[in-house]
């Protein structure tokens, strides 16, 4: 049965949305706003809360567009020939859309705080590097931390939603992929691997977050099309 299109986009709008909605949020209402005091839910529970909810998606919409939900995933799924360019433009329309009211909704209940609140630099559990962001790791670092970490997490998708791999079992698969990131990265750039979930809470946030959003779009984009060539060389040959 053919999906059409406007099934595709919003199956990945509403999984974005989620993702964002749900990771970004513990980390900002949880784990302390800019993810610099990791109290409440603590690291665990912020990497948890991303997993789960690819999880979730990957089961609920899945069937529907793939559960993408990430540009980088996009496109590594694009350069395996794995969609065509109409639907990748379709797919990560979607996700920069989603994950832009994911932020928004996240904004509004932020400041709801009967106490007040006050956007940081870095507000909304949006990523960033350097100066004044948590362990202040430089540029060079963070670079290496989202093109590597987002390699990984694209070739284990392209693996385990392959013929060779186990499609029951992906969706856990890539959750768990996912937990692993963020337990490694959370202290570095707040773990992106997806520019959608990075372009949310930078757009709102502005700042320092706005101006750094180019690595969170360029590393991921970087990692996924190694991921893409690397599967290419290494799943096996059907003689």
């Amino acid at each position: 049965m053919k999906i059409n299109s406007s099934a595709k986009f919003f199956a990945e709008l509403i999984g974005t949305f989620g993702l964002v909605l749900f990771g970004c949020g513990a980390a900002a209402i949880a784990g302390g706003d800019t993810l610099a005091n990791l109290h409440g839910l603590g690291l665990l529970g912020i990497a948890l809360a991303f997993g789960f909810s690819v999880v979730a998606f990957s089961y609920a919409i899945g069937g529907i567009s793939g559960c993408h939900i990430n540009p980088a995933v996009t496109v590594g799924v694009l350069l395996n020939k794995g969609i065509s360019l109409k639907d990748a433009m379709i797919y990560i329309a979607a996700q920069l859309l989603g994950a832009l009211l994911g932020a928004f909704v996240l904004q509004q209940v932020l400041q709801g705080q009967l106490a007040g609140f006050t956007p940081s630099e870095w507000s909304y559990g949006a990523n960033g590097w350097g100066e004044g962001y948590q362990n202040e790791y430089n540029t060079t670092a963070a670079f290496i931390t989202e093109t590597v970490l987002t390699f990984i997490f694209v070739f284990v998708i392209l693996a385990a939603t392959s013929k060779w791999g186990n499609s029951t079992m992906a969706g856990l698969a890539i959750g768990i992929t996912l937990v692993l990131i963020h337990l490694f990265a959370i202290p570095v750039t707040g773990t992106s691997v997806n520019p959608a979930r990075s372009f949310g809470p930078a757009l709102l946030a502005g700042g320092k977050a706005l101006s750094q959003l180019w690595l969170f779009c360029t590393a991921p984009i970087l990692g996924a099309a190694i991921a893409a060539g690397v599967w290419k060389a290494v799943q096996p040959r059907q003689n």
